[in-house]
C-alpha cells in the first residue's frame, strides 16, 4: 500500500524524489517548502528518495499521486527519471497521476515506447491564473490516457472552456497555509458551470483559507453539495471510489 494521504482526489502518494524550485505565483505558499524546512532540510535541493522503488511492493490497485513533494519533470531529476519510468512500467495495476508546472519538459522526458500514452498514467498541469493557460497548450501536444488540470491555488477566475476538447478532468482548490490568498467562491462556481457545459468532470478539493471545515481547508461544499467527479473512463485498476463518480 502506498503512503496514505489527505488529498481527496487520490488514494496515496509516492515521491521518487523530493525538493523543488518555485516557478510561478502558485508556488508561493508551497506546503513542501514549509514541511521540508520544519524537518531541517533544504527544499531547493532535489534528492532521490530512499523508498524510490516502493511501488513494486504494492499489490492493491490504487490511484497514486506522483511526487507531491517535487515535480516529476524538473530538470534536476533527469538522472533518475528513466528509473522512475521503469518502476511505473512494471506496476500497471497502479494508476499514476502526474501533475507538473513544467509541461515544456514532458516531451523530451517520456519513455521511448510512450506512443499514444500508457493506459495507467494520467498527465496534468497546474494553472493558477490566466497567465499560465499556456501550460495546457503545451499539454495539448502530448498524448495521454487522461489529461487533467489542477486549478489550485486559484488566484483568479480562469475560463478553461477553450481547452475542453483535451481535458478529461478538472481539480479546483483554494490556497491554505499561514497567510493564504483567499479565493472568491464565485470563481469555483463559474468554473464548475463551465465544466458542466463542456462535459468536464469537476472535483472541488477545498475552498481554501485558514480553518478546516469537515477535514478540508475552508470546506468543500459549493451550493450545498460536494463535487467529487472523476474522469469518465473505464479502468479496472481503479478503486470503486475512483472513476465515473
Amino acid at each position: 500500500m502506498g503512503l496514505k494521504t489527505s488529498i481527496q482526489w487520490t488514494d496515496s502518494t509516492h515521491n521518487f524524489w523530493m525538493g523543488c524550485l518555485k516557478v510561478s505565483p502558485g508556488c508561493k505558499q508551497c506546503y513542501m517548502y514549509r514541511d521540508m524546512e520544519r524537518y531541517g532540510r533544504d527544499p531547493k535541493v532535489v534528492i532521490r528518495t530512499k523508498g524510490f522503488d516502493k511501488p513494486l511492493n504494492w499489490k492493491e490497485p490504487q490511484k497514486v499521486f506522483v511526487n507531491s513533494w517535487s515535480d516529476f519533470f524538473i530538470e534536476q531529476a533527469d538522472e533518475w527519471i528513466d528509473d522512475a519510468w521503469e518502476i511505473i512500467r512494471r506496476t500497471p495495476h497502479l494508476t499514476y497521476q502526474i501533475l507538473t508546472k513544467r509541461p515544456e519538459n514532458i516531451k523530451d522526458r517520456l519513455p521511448d515506447d510512450w506512443e499514444t500514452g500508457w493506459p495507467h498514467v494520467w498527465l496534468g498541469v497546474s494553472v493558477e491564473s490566466k497567465k499560465y493557460l499556456w501550460r495546457l497548450e503545451a499539454l495539448d501536444s502530448i498524448p495521454a490516457a487522461v489529461k487533467f488540470v489542477s486549478y489550485e491555488p486559484a488566484l483568479e477566475y480562469v475560463d478553461f472552456s477553450t481547452y475542453a476538447p483535451i481535458l478529461d478532468w478538472l481539480i479546483a482548490g483554494g490556497e491554505s497555509g499561514y497567510n493564504p490568498r483567499l479565493a472568491d467562491t464565485d470563481w469555483f462556481r463559474q468554473v464548475r458551470d463551465d465544466c458542466l457545459k463542456s462535459g468536464i468532470p469537476y472535483f472541488l478539493k477545498q475552498l481554501g483559507g485558514l480553518k478546516k471545515v469537515d477535514g478540508a481547508w475552508g470546506g468543500r461544499l459549493l451550493d450545498g453539495r460536494t463535487w467529487d467527479e472523476f474522469p469518465k473512463i473505464s479502468q479496472p485498476q481503479l478503486k470503486k471510489t475512483g472513476a465515473n463518480q
